[in-house]
């Protein structure tokens, strides 16, 4: 081989051998959930006497879910006297007028609700709730996103999690209203139950750190003070958050069983825009609190585990770099001897790609009798894991050379059924040159599959059409979804784009 062949090769299986420690690392977490059963939380008496629990609902332009949360929250089954509601509104459109004749309306029903709003964004969503927590009188704190509707039954479910005083924060689930609108929906669906059961769930059983998810949760007043309190140096004040309050002891608890549900997004580039805030959010937390973390008296488990949660995102700079390496690598090792290479690399796919599917699997077997149906969504759900490395990848860089940006909340259409419509709506995202590339990207995959199928190497295919897929579904969708106003005339038609 020529030196140019060798790095190659040396530089593919390299990729290759970090993304199945990776991937054997779901099996981890497998093995946390299934071991630790017996350790799931128990909802206890009520607390007494009840504390007074504070609910924030920051929002920034969420005119279509505004009323929809405001009402819901106003429906929690919980002593008056005992509740408040803050409206943390940081909108510049009608939201304003909405949120406010919302407070207005239920106010006037006796209810203890105040509408905060900032002209300045200092912070964004985690200046608001630090705002909004100095004039608070809650011993306990709330949170709900604008595409929630919590149940009247939240706090009643929730509260009694704190009887033991080192609780910190206690975390219900996210549920998916529109989860059958469409194969993106679905898949997002599956994703995110795959995070709450198995990570959320595995890490805490088994006593390792977890994070607060932004919404659906409720805190202890003191354990954000003595956690340093609302920072805004990340993308991802409530990962922040979390880890620096159980740094500093504090102790928290997911309830599986409680399910607070919201929309998931319905437009692809929205999805991105909240994959890349997600993912460069991890890597700004990473970069503040894993020295700290690694340096602490921590037991190793839980360190590891950190290390594993916080670098996870690296792992889509490795993706980008094996689907350009992917095809010369072929190459190379068809003219040398292709059986031969064949032992080691297929079995490195296996180790990172049935892990991912293990995990899924697992995961819908705990929460549906349909489970085995269930299981056709898999490939897509690798595929569209793929698609978003593009996407990702670029939110990584933009937190590894500290490129500051905008806290770009996701777009809410207020979609519950089929019949709703979100075509010709504010907040639609911005198409740029990123679905180019992941199109370039697809028609690159398209060309190795057939090479691949030419020349017989037929047990690579399977992995080759997963690439192919991702990439030309994900750039695909974010045009046609970009465009789709003007093609079915400001939405009065229902865009065909499901599955």
């Amino acid at each position: 081989m020529t030196p140019a062949e060798t790095l190659t090769l040396a530089a593919y299986f390299f990729v290759l051998i970090v993304l199945a420690i990776y991937g054997w690392h779901r099996y981890y977490l497998v093995y946390l959930y299934m071991s630790n059963r017996d350790k799931e939380p128990k909802q206890g008496p009520p607390l007494d006497p009840l504390p007074v629990v504070t609910i924030q609902l920051p929002l920034y332009n969420e005119m279509y879910v505004a009323d929809r949360l405001i009402a819901a929250v106003c429906a929690i089954d919980y002593p008056r006297e005992l509740f408040e509601i803050q409206v943390l509104d940081d909108s510049t459109d009608e939201t304003r007028s909405i949120a406010d004749l919302a407070v207005r309306r239920f106010a006037a029903q006796g209810i203890d609700i105040k509408y905060i709003h900032r002209e300045d964004r200092t912070g964004y969503k985690a200046g608001a709730l630090e705002a909004g927590l100095k004039v608070a009188r809650g011993e306990f704190v709330g949170i709900f996103d604008a595409d929630f509707i919590p149940t009247s039954d939240f706090l009643t479910r929730l509260i009694p999690h704190f009887r033991e005083p080192k609780v910190g924060m206690v975390q219900a689930r996210w549920g998916h209203i529109n989860q059958d609108y469409s194969l993106l929906t679905k898949i997002q669906a599956i994703l995110l139950d795959g995070h709450f059961i198995l990570e959320h769930g595995g890490r805490n059983r088994g006593g390792r750190f977890f994070n607060f998810n932004g919404t659906a949760g409720v805190w202890r007043r003191t354990a954000i003070d003595e956690a340093g309190g609302w920072q805004h140096d990340t993308l991802t004040e409530d990962l922040d958050l979390s880890y620096r309050a159980q740094l500093a002891g504090w102790q928290f608890v997911f309830v599986p069983g409680l399910i607070a549900p919201a929309e998931v997004p319905v437009e692809m580039n929205a999805f991105k825009s909240q994959q890349h805030r997600w993912a460069k959010g991890s890597i700004q937390t990473c970069r503040k609190l894993l020295p700290r973390i690694l340096k602490s008296d921590l037991p190793f488990g839980v360190k590891a585990e950190a290390f594993f949660h916080l670098t996870a995102n690296f792992n889509y700079i490795l993706m980008c770099l094996l689907s350009i390496l992917m095809f010369p690598s072929m190459v190379i090792r068809y003219n040398m001897g292709w059986y031969e290479m064949i032992l080691i690399d297929v079995p490195l796919f296996f180790a990172a790609t049935f892990s991912f599917c293990n995990f899924y699997m697992v995961c819908q077997r705990e929460l549906h009798k349909d489970w085995v149906a269930r299981l056709k969504y898999v490939p897509f759900l690798m595929s569209v894991g793929i698609g978003l490395s593009v996407n990702n990848t670029r939110a990584v860089f933009e937190a590894l050379f500290n490129k500051q940006s905008e806290f770009n909340r996701t777009p809410k259409y207020h979609i519950e059924g089929d019949s709703d419509e979100w075509v010709g709506k504010k907040y639609r995202q911005s198409v740029a040159v990123q679905p180019l590339v992941e199109l370039a990207l697809g028609l690159y995959f398209t060309w190795t599959v057939f090479y691949a199928l030419a020349n017989g190497i037929y047990a690579t295919v399977p992995f080759l059409v997963l690439f192919q897929v991702g990439f030309l579904y994900t750039g695909l969708l974010s045009i046609v979804q970009q465009y789709a106003s003007s093609a079915v005339g400001l939405g009065s038609q229902k865009l065909e784009v499901r599955s």
